[in-house]
C-alpha cells in the first residue's frame, strides 16, 4: 500500500484511477476548503499550497474543482504555453491587484510540487545541476561550472531554494520535488514584485502577506475512503484471476468507476502497452539515452475536467465561491460520492470517437507502402498490444477475464 500511495499523483494509460488518489483528493479537499474558510476570516493573507502531483496535475485540478480556491496553477498549462518563472510571478501580481481594487487582500492559490520542472528555464537549469553532480562535482563548486545563463539564474534564487535544487535527483532523473519548497519561491516572488509596483505607484493597495503550506503526507496518512477500499478489493482479486489464468505481466485494471461498484468493468493490461521509451540526454554533447518507461498521463487540456475548471476561473478567481465538501464519509449518501473529474471525463463521447478516427488516419498516413521496415515492425508491435488490450475489455469474446465486481 505504501509503494501505490509513493505514487499516487500519476496516473498511468489506461487507468481511470489509481489507488489512494481518491483518499488524497479528499482529504486536500477538506483542508483546503478550511484554509479558504480562514482566508475569508482574516482577509489579509494569500496562502500558497503545494500539492502532491508530479509529472501530472490531477490531484490539483479535482481539488479546485472540490474546494474552489481562486487560482491553480497547473504545471501541464505552464508546459504548454512554456511559462518562465516571472510569467508565473505577473500572472499572480496582476490577480492580487485586480482583487485588491475590490478590497480583497486574501486568497488561496493550489500549486501542484511538479510545477517547478514545468517551467523551461528552470528545468534546463535543474539539468545542468544533475549532469554536474553526476560527474562528482562538489555541491560548493556547481555554480561556477553552470552555462552563463543558467548561472544567472542560479544566483537569482533565493537561498533556501538555492539549497534544495542541489539535491541529489531521484532515481528517474527528476529532482526532488518533494522537497523544493515552490510555494514559497513563488510567494518571495509576489511580494517583491508587489513591492515594486507599490513604489512604481501602480499599485496603492494594502501590503501583501502570504502563508505556505505543503500537503503531502497528510493525505498519505489518512484512512482509506470507501471508494479506494472497493477499489483495492476489485484490483486484488482481478489480480488473482490474472494469475491464475496464466497472464504474467499484466497490470490490473477496473474500469465503468463513476457507476455503482456491481457495473464496474474489470479486465487486464500489459505492462508493454503502456510503457514507451523515453530518451534522455545525460548532458552537453552526450547521446541520447532510451529507457523504457511507463508515464503518468497528464490532465488533459482538451478534456471535460479541465473545460470545466476554465469555464468558472474567473468566477473563482474574483468572487470567493469556497466550497467545503467536508471530511471522508464512510455511511450515508456522501460516502458514494465520485470525484468530479470522474464523473464528467467521458461525457465528451463522440469528440472521442473523433479523436480516435484521426489517430487511425495518422497511422494509415504513415505506415503504407513504402515505409521502413522499423516502422511497420513498431506499428505491428504496437496494433497487437492494442487489439490484445481490446480483446480483454471486449465484453462479446468468450473467455475473456472481464466481469463485473
Amino acid at each position: 500500500m505504501e509503494e501505490l500511495k509513493a505514487y499516487l499523483s500519476k496516473k498511468p494509460l489506461k487507468l481511470q484511477k489509481m489507488l489512494s488518489q481518491n483518499i488524497a483528493i479528499k482529504v486536500n479537499s477538506q483542508l483546503i476548503s478550511n484554509i479558504c474558510t480562514d482566508a475569508l476570516s482574516a482577509e489579509k493573507y494569500y496562502y500558497f499550497i503545494r500539492l502532491m502531483g508530479r509529472r501530472a496535475s490531477h490531484v490539483a485540478l479535482e481539488c479546485a474543482l472540490q474546494s474552489h480556491p481562486n487560482m491553480v496553477i497547473l504545471s501541464e498549462e505552464v508546459a504548454a504555453s512554456k511559462l518562465t518563472l516571472y510569467d508565473i510571478t505577473k500572472q499572480i501580481c496582476d490577480a492580487v491587484q485586480a482583487r485588491a481594487e475590490l478590497g480583497k487582500y486574501h486568497g488561496v492559490i493550489l500549486l501542484p510540487e511538479g510545477l517547478i520542472e514545468s517551467i523551461p528555464e528552470v528545468y534546463a537549469l535543474l539539468q545542468e545541476i544533475h549532469v554536474l553532480l553526476k560527474k562528482g562535482v562538489s555541491v560548493g563548486s556547481i555554480s561556477k561550472q553552470l552555462s552563463p545563463w543558467a548561472s544567472a539564474l542560479y544566483e537569482s534564487m533565493p537561498p533556501f531554494i538555492k539549497k534544495q535544487l542541489l539535491l541529489s535527483p531521484e532515481s528517474d532523473e527528476s529532482a526532488q520535488l518533494s522537497q523544493i519548497e515552490t510555494e514559497k519561491l513563488l510567494a518571495q516572488l509576489v511580494e517583491t514584485e508587489m513591492e515594486t509596483r507599490t513604489k512604481n505607484g501602480t499599485y496603492k493597495g494594502k501590503k501583501f502577506n502570504s502563508v505556505c503550506h505543503f500537503f503531502g503526507y497528510q493525505a498519505r496518512g489518512s484512512l482509506p475512503s470507501k471508494f479506494d477500499c472497493d477499489y483495492a478489493h476489485a484490483l486484488g482479486h482481478v489480480s488473482y484471476h490474472l494469475l491464475a489464468a496464466g497472464f504474467n505481466g499484466y497490470m490490473a485494471t477496473v474500469t465503468n468507476l463513476k457507476n455503482d461498484v456491481y457495473k464496474w468493468r474489470c479486465g487486464g493490461a500489459p505492462f508493454t502497452a503502456m510503457m514507451t521509451v523515453r530518451r534522455l540526454l545525460r548532458g552537453p554533447g552526450s547521446s541520447l539515452i532510451g529507457k523504457p518507461l511507463i508515464h503518468p498521463v497528464a490532465v488533459d487540456l482538451k478534456g471535460k475536467p479541465y473545460e470545466l475548471l476554465l469555464r468558472d476561473a474567473e468566477k473563482f478567481l474574483m468572487d470567493d465561491l469556497y466550497s467545503n465538501p467536508g471530511p471522508i464519509q464512510y455511511i450515508g449518501s456522501g460516502s458514494d460520492n465520485k470525484t468530479i473529474c470522474l464523473s464528467v471525463e467521458d461525457q465528451d463521447y463522440m469528440g472521442r470517437v473523433k479523436e480516435l478516427q484521426a489517430y487511425l488516419e495518422q497511422v494509415r498516413t504513415i505506415v503504407k507502402p513504402g515505409c521502413s521496415q522499423e516502422v511497420l515492425k513498431a506499428a505491428l508491435s504496437s496494433m497487437a498490444s492494442v487489439l490484445e488490450i481490446l480483446t480483454l475489455m471486449s465484453p462479446a469474446v468468450k473467455g475473456s477475464i472481464t466481469g463485473h465486481v
